[in-house]
């Protein structure tokens, strides 16, 4: 397992999350309990990209109950459809959404966040809970991130 993370910021995205991905295998190999995993995958992304909130919502019945994220405080329950974290999990797909402000329903844990992305995490075809994060900056995420990001919650189905 590795310790501690080798941060690169002056190479582009692209190159900060190839540097980043084999370091996040590195921390989860090994380790089977998923909310440490998970914990340590919100920090991971934090550290690298210093985004205004990082963290994962787990399914709980009908609802997503809050889970390990770095950030400000955040709503813990979010009901299937509703929000882009809701809306995530019952679309089953990745959802970039440049401007909060323009989605139907959002749901405004924080008013800094400006700009959104949200991805299923799967174990065994079911949708087990979603990785949200957040930027303070409108359109600050685009399709590099989309496909590395899900390669990242791809490492969580098992």
């Amino acid at each position: 397992m590795a310790e501690d993370l080798r941060i690169i910021t002056d190479i582009s995205k692209e190159e900060q999350y190839l540097s980043l991905i084999p370091q996040i295998k590195g921390l989860i190999t090994g380790e089977d309990d998923q909310i440490a995993n998970l914990a340590n995958i919100a920090a991971a992304l934090k550290e690298q990209f210093k985004w205004f909130w990082v963290g994962f919502y787990l399914v709980k019945g009908d609802e997503l109950v809050l889970g390990p994220f770095q950030g400000p405080v955040a709503c813990t329950r979010i009901k299937k459809g509703k929000g882009v974290c809701g809306a995530s999990w019952q679309q089953e797909e990745v959802l970039v959404v440049p401007d909060v402000d323009e989605f139907p329903g959002h749901i405004a844990c924080a008013s800094a966040s400006r700009s959104e992305i949200v991805l299923p995490v799967f174990n065994n075809g079911q949708v087990i809970g979603v990785l949200d994060v957040d930027s303070e900056y409108l359109s600050h995420f685009d399709d590099i991130d989309a496909k590395y990001l899900k390669e990242i919650v791809s490492l969580l189905d098992v």
